[in-house]
């Protein structure tokens, strides 16, 4: 026989690390077992909850109708004024953990975000009920990047702490 057409001897995966494309394959395979392929079962908040406190900086935050006599309209802050930027970063952080396999890390990018967007929230919850309070009560609003954001990080939170008891530890 030459040397073309000989057999090449078939590959065992029986010792190949998970690393790389094989790393992939080996997910997909192990996923099949349990339903969720490369995906946890905090996935899908995670992306949605992600995906809520990304478009949220880029919404309005406050509504000011302090303005609308002298100037005719109502003055917008959006969330890219202020602490939205921070949300735009975090929402990407937990959009990014939805395709995390790996239990703790994954949690981690659930309840971080989830929770610093959620004191963000709260706070400036409170912000505008202090400005409501000292000047003309309704003339400081929640836009709707406000409670976009505040959405995105109950439904992160909830994520995390669902994947903390659900989600059996290696």
């Amino acid at each position: 026989m030459t040397a073309t057409a000989q057999k090449k001897p078939a590959r065992s995966t029986a010792g190949v690390e998970d690393r790389g494309l094989a790393g992939v394959f080996a997910r997909l395979k192990e996923g099949r077992k349990h339903g969720y392929g490369v995906f946890h079962l905090g996935s899908w908040p995670m992306l949605i909850g992600g995906m809520m406190m990304i478009i949220s900086a880029f919404l309005p935050w406050v509504y000011v109708s302090l303005t609308q006599g002298l100037i005719g309209e109502s003055f917008v802050l959006r969330g890219t004024d202020g602490p939205g930027v921070l949300t735009l970063s975090v929402g990407c952080l937990a959009f990014a953990g939805g395709f995390v396999p790996r239990r703790r890390l994954a949690i981690a990018h659930a309840a971080i975000p989830g929770l610093v967007v959620a004191a963000i929230a709260l706070l400036q919850g409170w912000n505008l009920i202090v400005a409501n309070a000292s000047t003309q009560w309704g003339s400081f609003m929640p836009g709707m990047g406000l409670v976009l954001a505040g959405g995105g990080a109950v439904l992160l939170i909830r994520a995390a702490w669902s994947m903390w008891k659900r989600w059996p530890a290696a």
